[in-house]
């Protein structure tokens, strides 16, 4: 019986050991896989662009962005044949425009989306506050409005994550839409906001709407927007822009004229 029970006792001490030692390598080479994974990502910055063509086509947005947004479920243009058209603004800071914009979204029942930074949230709460009660969408624009391929996964968790807390605690609002700083990203910051529970924004129509010292160009700026608008357009404008504000509810009744039907992007369809 004592053999019996020192064979029983060492049989089962190999087979702990064994048992471990599979254990340890199989996390190992967990570990090891998603190092690999992550190494394996591009880093390479990337800004985004888009090739215009003419009557009222979808643009071309290039081959590797078209891989990198489709791989990670990002938005940048939806389904060719529907005649469906999303807004969004981006917002770094104030310029004054915002009342009017809001006031012109309303007047239309017009639902657009404002990428926001954390100055925008700690200068202008009662217009973010506003955007949210209108029934808007608020996306993150982080908070301090850096290239993410220059930044390491725990300055992105932070310029995303610390204003996805921020305006949580003030309004109770969740964001789940992110627009990459200055238009520049990468696979690997695609997929590691993706990660942090965010679809990427781009778009498919914008201007150069953003230069304070090209402003009085109303006509110009109807005329890029009118004649750019294309089924699944994602159009990007900037609140900074007087000329946005005063053309707006042009641009709008007449891309509604033009058979369009604006929704929001929690409406979006591919």
């Amino acid at each position: 019986m004592k053999t019996n029970s020192k064979f029983i006792i060492a049989i089962s001490f190999i087979l702990f050991v064994i048992a471990f030692g599979v254990l340890v390598t199989d996390t190992n080479q967990r570990k090891a896989t998603i190092a690999t994974s992550s190494v394996a990502l591009s880093n390479k910055k990337i800004g985004w662009g888009i090739k215009r063509v003419e009557h009222h086509e979808q643009p071309d947005v290039g081959s590797i962005n078209k891989k990198i947004l489709d791989t990670y479920d990002g938005i940048y243009m939806g389904n060719k044949e529907k005649k469906i058209v999303y807004l969004t603004f981006d917002m770094g800071y104030e310029a004054g425009y915002t009342e009017k914009i809001l006031a012109v979204l309303k007047e239309n029942g017009v639902k657009a989306t404002f990428f926001i930074t954390a100055h925008y949230l700690n200068t202008q709460p009662d217009l973010v506050k506003k955007m949210i009660d209108e029934g808007h969408i608020v996306g993150n624009h982080t908070v301090n409005h850096k290239s993410m391929p220059d930044l390491t996964e725990n300055q992105i968790k932070s310029e995303v994550m610390n204003f996805h807390t921020a305006i949580y605690e003030k309004f109770g609002y969740e964001m789940k839409y992110l627009r990459p700083p200055k238009g520049e990203y990468s696979e690997r910051t695609v997929a590691f906001t993706n990660s942090l529970g965010y679809k990427t924004v781009m778009w498919s129509l914008a201007y150069d709407d953003w230069d304070e010292n090209k402003q009085g160009r109303e006509e110009y700026g109807k005329k890029k927007v009118i004649d750019n608008v294309h089924p699944g357009a994602v159009i990007l404008l900037h609140g900074t822009s007087k000329d946005n504000a005063n053309i707006l509810d042009y641009c709008i009744k007449e891309i509604k004229k033009m058979g369009y039907e604006w929704k929001s992007l929690d409406e979006f369809q591919r």
